[in-house]
């Protein structure tokens, strides 16, 4: 059996797939219904989106910034997630797949003449 089947016939990576998906589509969803909601607003909801909330920062703008905080939030929501759930089973898949896969011979170093690039020059 290869290694990408015998991988993927491993529980723990059933596991792994399956931690991802918990986490990513459900964060996925809300991101995209918090983003179509900014698009929907800004088209339609003109009147609440030129409310100002302080100075000349009305909630548009207050929205806009949100999404670039909103990414970098799940950006790092992310890299903690994996850090903690993912990464180690990932390693324990590696390691299991390491160890049982054969050991292949390195290949040969290359090798240059110095005479071939001398006379070339």
């Amino acid at each position: 059996m290869s290694d990408p089947a015998r991988i993927a016939d491993d529980p723990r990576f059933a596991e792994l797939r399956g931690a991802y998906r918990r986490f990513v589509f459900p964060v996925t969803v809300a991101f995209l219904v918090w983003f179509l909601t900014y698009v929907v607003c800004s088209a339609y909801a003109r009147g609440f989106m030129a409310h100002k909330v302080a100075g000349n920062v009305n909630v548009a703008l207050v929205f806009g910034l949100l999404q670039f905080v909103s990414t970098f939030g799940i950006a790092a929501a992310y890299a903690r997630f994996a850090g903690r759930r993912l990464d180690p089973l990932a390693a324990a898949l590696r390691t299991s797949a390491e160890a049982a896969a054969p050991v292949a011979a390195a290949p040969a170093a290359p090798t240059t003449d110095i005479r071939l690039i001398e006379e070339s020059v």
